[in-house]
């Protein structure tokens, strides 16, 4: 048997000789044949097979809306925005700073020496607790959207933060999801609609921290409040005459001029997704 099997390879080879090809390129085709629909994915394409979840961590302007038709958090309007393949778990919370997100109920009335608001207890929060879940949190491939900057900028505690406290907070943030096979993104905060005569200005603390924090991490960050600007200056929101309850401002706004309408929410949740796509980030290739 082992010598018709030898009289068999033998004939083979002078064959293929014969017609200029060797044995091993002869496999090495047969390889390329059995891989090369493999090869042929993008990288977008192997990347869209597998579901992912999208969390975000954020303030008002994030979250999802009450009962009420105003305010209503970007985020709420985020899912809509991608295939099937992605869920979004939307934990933005109105009226927090990152430290309040992060430690609910444990952050004291009073600043130490250092300036910053005491902690009662260093327990986080049972929404971040539930994000750190291994069973159940923020998994291999999963995004985390974090967008603070608002409320932080407050004197008083229990929500303000200073620059250096802030940049600690989010780098514990990015570093817990890396952990976790995660990608954190970060976000400037979004803008308020302030008018200096026809120009609509930027108006939110925190950009250079949360700049920062991308370039220590290597992360990638949005730059929510220069895109909002722009596109408050793009529907030309400016000059304004104070009434924020009507006309294209009032459509876009609540009455508070900080947060917003259905259709504004819609408008920034655009921009985030327009980052992602400009940005090339993965998760481009579950967008609609």
């Amino acid at each position: 048997m082992k010598r018709l099997r030898t009289l068999i390879t033998t004939a083979l080879v002078l064959a293929l000789s014969s017609l200029g090809i060797s044995a091993a390129s002869a496999a090495d085709s047969a390889a390329a044949n059995c891989t090369a629909p493999s090869r042929a994915m993008t990288p977008a394409a192997r990347a869209a097979a597998a579901p992912v979840t999208v969390w975000l961590a954020g303030d008002s302007t994030m979250a999802n809306p009450g009962s009420a038709r105003c305010p209503v958090g970007w985020g709420s309007q985020f899912d809509a925005l991608f295939d099937s393949d992605v869920t979004v778990r939307n934990q933005a919370v109105g009226g927090r700073s990152i430290q309040t997100w992060l430690y609910e109920g444990n952050v004291s009335g009073t600043k130490g020496s250092d300036g910053e608001c005491r902690l009662t207890s260093d327990t986080y929060s049972s929404r971040w607790q539930a994000m750190l879940n291994a069973s159940t949190g923020m998994k291999a491939g999963d995004y985390l959207f974090i967008q603070f900057g608002i409320n932080d900028s407050s004197s008083t505690c229990p929500r303000h933060v200073g620059p250096a406290r802030y940049r600690q907070l989010m780098t514990v943030m990015v570093r817990a999801a890396l952990a976790r096979g995660a990608h954190p993104v970060l976000l400037t905060p979004v803008a308020a609609i302030t008018c200096s005569g026809g120009t609509a200005t930027k108006n939110r603390g925190f950009v250079n921290e949360t700049l920062a924090v991308g370039s220590a991490t290597g992360r990638p960050v949005i730059d929510l409040q220069t895109l909002s600007v722009s596109l408050y200056n793009s529907l030309r929101f400016c000059p304004h005459n104070g009434d924020f309850g009507s006309g294209p401002v009032g459509a876009f706004f609540c009455d508070d001029r900080t947060h917003f309408e259905a259709y504004g929410a819609q408008r920034i949740a655009g921009l985030v997704a327009g980052d992602v796509r400009r940005q090339n980030l993965p998760l481009a290739a579950y967008l609609r």
